[in-house]
C-alpha cells in the first residue's frame, strides 16, 4: 500500500479529479494549503510597495492506493496537471510507503480497508 500525496495549482482540480476517477481512482481526500517551491508567486503592488508573496495558494491530493495502482494515479495526475509542456509551479507528487489502513466503521485493516 502507498500513499500518494499530490501538491498541484488550484485551477487543475477538476482536470485531476475527473482523470483520477476515469481510471477508477475515487476515493481521494483534498485540501487547501499554502506553500513555496521554485515558484516565486506574482508580484503585487500595496501601498506603493512591490510585493511578492511568500507562500502561494495549492491544493493538496493524498489517494491511498494498493500497489497495483499507484503507477495509474501517479500518471493521471502528471496528465491532467500539467500546463501545456509543463512550466514552473505545476506541482509535485509524493509517493510514501502506507504501514496500515484501519476502517473504523468495520474494522477492516490492511488493503480491504482501502
Amino acid at each position: 500500500m502507498k500513499l500518494v500525496i499530490a501538491i498541484v495549482q488550484q485551477d487543475v482540480l477538476n482536470q485531476v479529479r475527473e482523470e483520477l476517477i476515469k481510471n477508477d481512482i475515487s476515493r481521494i481526500t483534498v485540501s487547501r494549503c499554502t506553500g513555496r517551491g521554485k515558484a516565486t508567486g506574482e508580484e503585487t503592488i500595496y501601498r506603493g510597495q512591490i510585493v511578492v508573496p511568500a507562500l502561494i495558494p495549492k491544493i493538496r491530493l493524498e489517494i491511498a492506493c494498493n500497489d497495483e495502482f499507484v503507477d495509474t494515479c501517479v500518471q493521471s495526475i502528471m496528465s491532467s496537471a500539467r500546463h501545456g509542456d509543463g512550466k514552473v509551479g505545476d506541482g509535485k507528487i509524493f509517493v510514501v510507503p502506507l504501514e496500515n489502513v484501519y476502517q473504523i466503521r468495520t474494522g477492516d485493516s490492511g488493503t480491504e480497508a482501502i
